[in-house]
């Protein structure tokens, strides 16, 4: 797994990122590995990473399980679990993976894709 850091910054800060990191593999280097959700304005990250999602952030973390498992241990409605899933996984915060039962069929395990999520805003 690995650390995800969400954060805000402007254009020109991914930008000059991205130099920086070309120009590590320029010279040969081999950049760090990072997972970084840049949101230029923090009401978009907050309106991405509410208090609902960080919880089925966590309940994933600690037990994969079903979509239908995660919603009943966290008293939520599964469909409103499900598109909360679908907005971490386009995040690249959460991934589905389908698992053989015993006996016929699949089912859908929703994992964590990361050991920890790091918030950082700046509001000027």
């Amino acid at each position: 797994m690995r650390n995800v850091t969400v954060k805000t910054g402007t254009t020109e800060e991914y930008f000059a990122r991205a130099r920086e990191i070309a120009r590590q593999i320029d010279r040969g280097e081999v950049p760090k590995p990072e997972f970084t959700l840049i949101f230029e304005d923090p009401g978009d990250m907050f309106a991405v990473m509410t208090p609902a999602r960080l919880e089925l952030f966590r309940a994933a973390k600690a037990d994969p399980s079903s979509i239908t498992a995660i919603a009943l241990r966290l008293h939520r409605d599964r469909s409103t679990v499900k598109r909360d899933v679908d907005i971490l996984v386009a995040a690249g915060l959460l991934n589905i993976e389908e698992m053989p039962l015993p006996g016929h069929g699949r089912q859908k395990f929703v994992r964590a894709a990361a050991d920890r999520i790091q918030l950082q805003a700046v509001v000027a």
